[in-house]
């Protein structure tokens, strides 16, 4: 017993030399972005940096823009180079999910390498949705969606090659595969490595409230026997949970109690942090698998041949991983988007097919999970969360010409290659990118503003969305500007029209909306599916010849709703965003930002 307390108080005294978790977390983080700064248009040597670096499309347009925005980073060597970059695109037909898409990957790298990619370190991220939840990432797609910070700005794909920086060094052949809208942080010792080296399955894992878990896999860790926790553990998982209850986390032994240790070197994670002295549980982010498993897959998929369900990377491969593994979950459909009669068999066929696959984990007790999927997720981490401010070193202003915007204690504005006049003002909470806003322009807390040219005066209320693409119709340039509210919720359906009145735009009643643009309410009114009626595939968004009128005629449409006064649409072309992505121009959407990028180059070497 005297052992044990002298250890307790030994690990005491450590804990206290050492630099507070924040501190770690925010000075490795640094470290990573020098690290990849360095390398950023440099020729990479063997085994420095990732062999191949994989993108999933859903489809041929998105599959287009995503190579063309690749050509251009290479082009400006924003990218390390020697690295072989693709972009798979999912096959025509059903939905097939990050699982699916994996599959199709794995097939393409055997067509394009052989036996070859036996021997590559391999990083896969998955960036095949629609973003209907930051629709100002619909167009060029999630993972390139811009940040305040760099020179030239970073994207997403920019911070997870930095953040995955000492990956490749440390790792058998295999894949890793990730998503694009999230971001992982972590911290370990100076001298210690994340290893990805051991058969079959690896997955990060952090620690996490339980309301955080319920939304997260949820790994059911071995009894761990050390005393303290340290930054970084390896661990043997007995059974994986998908987004599982509070309820079953407690069923099957995935929570931890609060120790002497336990919390004080936690560093919490995404938007609810976690609270000291409160039970906790460990979710994933990011997953290895080294190449006999991937053979296996493939092998798997060449023999079913065609998809015709979803498949989730995460809760149909890894729930069937580890000794407790059991059937059961195949059969459980509620955490699934779409249901076909083809899903219980098929993840029962994965299950056995991984079935006796260990799954090790690796906790990273000093990390944070950050998600940057939704609007409400992307105005609060830009503007006001004040922890990956600090920890990325994210700016309020990033390459940008700009007036004196005031700051305000617990958020701010963000503006990211942008210019903006001198007369205009911007609100705290709201970012503007990729866009040029003139004198007398007013925006209001919480909007977001995209690839937009507002020259004259114009007030955006408060709350408000706005996303400008350029369209290629009948071969002719036009533009149009999506224009919501920022809390809208675009991917909510109903199946008749007679329930469009339960749709709501900007906080009202869509109905009402539609009566204050003189529209009718006809199936002609939605694109795409008729039984699945939503903001997402109305026909509401003016098409002009020039994209200032183009954003002017959106906020006049916006305007009318807030003002409750009368604003016709019947004498334009109208299209739904759903159609607006079809048409959309990626090639002058590149020009216009780099046209703002020139511009505001130039006016820096003059300074």
């Amino acid at each position: 017993m005297r052992a044990v307390r002298r250890g307790l108080r030994e690990g005491v005294a450590m804990a206290a030399a050492r630099d507070p978790p924040e501190v770690s977390l925010r000075e490795a983080t640094q470290r990573k972005l020098r690290r990849f700064s360095e390398l950023r248009g440099k020729l990479v040597a063997p085994g420095e940096f990732w062999d191949i670096v994989a993108i999933t499309a859903a489809d041929e347009k998105q599959e287009l823009a995503y190579n063309q925005q690749l050509s251009e980073k290479l082009k400006r060597k924003e990218l390390p180079l020697g690295v072989q970059y693709h972009v798979f695109v999912d096959p025509d037909g059903a939905k097939i999910g990050n699982g699916g898409s994996t599959l199709c990957a794995l097939q393409r790298l055997e067509k394009l390498y052989g036996d070859k990619w036996n021997s590559f370190t391999i990083l896969l991220i998955h960036s095949g949705g629609y973003s209907q939840r930051l629709p100002n990432a619909s167009a060029l797609g999630k993972i390139f969606t811009a940040l305040p910070l760099g020179n030239p700005i970073y994207q997403m794909l920019e911070l997870k090659l930095a953040m995955y920086i000492d990956f490749p060094l440390h790792m058998n052949p295999g894949i890793l595969v990730t998503c694009a809208d999230d971001i992982e942080l972590y911290s370990i010792g100076e001298f210690e490595f994340i290893r990805f080296d051991k058969p079959g399955f690896t997955a990060l894992a952090h620690p996490s409230s339980l309301t955080i878990g319920t939304t997260h896999g949820v790994f059911v860790l071995d009894p761990f026997d050390d005393l303290k926790h340290r930054d970084l553990e390896y661990r043997s998982c007995h059974r994986f949970l998908h987004k599982p209850s509070i309820e079953k986390m407690y069923q099957f032994n995935a929570v931890c109690r609060p120790g002497i240790f336990c919390q004080q070197d936690f560093a919490g994670g995404d938007m609810a942090d976690l609270k000291v002295d409160s039970d906790y549980v460990y979710t994933d982010s990011l997953f290895y698998m080294d190449h006999i498993s991937a053979k296996m897959l493939l092998a798997f998929y060449e023999k079913i041949g065609t998809l015709s369900c979803e498949i989730d990377a995460y809760g149909d491969f890894l729930q069937a991983l580890g000794p407790g593994a059991t059937v059961e979950y195949t059969r459980n459909t509620s955490n699934v988007v779409k249901e076909g009669s083809e899903l219980v068999e098929m993840r029962q066929r994965i299950f056995h097919l991984l079935k006796g696959t260990s799954l090790n984990v690796i906790v990273l007790n000093n990390s944070k999970f950050y998600h940057i999927g939704t609007t409400k997720e992307y105005l609060f981490y830009f503007t006001s969360d004040n922890s990956l401010k600090s920890e990325l070193g994210l700016q309020s202003i990033t390459f940008s010409i700009f007036p004196d915007i005031p700051e305000c204690s617990c958020k701010t504005s963000c503006i990211i290659q942008s210019i903006l006049d001198s007369r205009c003002s911007i609100a705290p909470g709201s970012v503007v990118e990729y866009s040029r806003l003139g004198p007398d322009v007013s925006v209001g807390e919480n909007c977001i503003i995209s690839g937009s040219y507002i020259p004259t005066k114009a007030a955006l209320p408060a709350h408000s969305f706005v996303c400008s693409l350029s369209l290629k119709m009948n071969r002719c340039l036009k533009y149009s500007t999506m224009a919501f509210g920022v809390q809208d919720n675009l991917k909510k359906s109903v199946k008749t029209l007679s329930d469009i009145k339960l749709l709501q735009f900007f906080g009202v009643c869509f109905l009402s909306c539609l009566e204050v643009w003189n529209l009718k309410v006809t199936e002609e009114l939605f694109s795409g599916n008729k039984t699945c009626l939503s903001l997402w595939t109305a026909r509401i968004f003016p098409v002009c010849s020039s994209l200032s009128d183009s954003v002017t005629t959106s906020l006049k449409m916006l305007n009318a709703v807030k003002n409750k006064s009368a604003f016709s649409l019947n004498s334009y072309k109208l299209l739904s965003v759903e159609e607006m992505l079809i048409y959309k121009d990626v090639e002058d959407m590149i020009t216009y930002r780099e046209q703002i990028f020139l511009e505001i180059s130039l006016k820096s070497d003059l300074i």
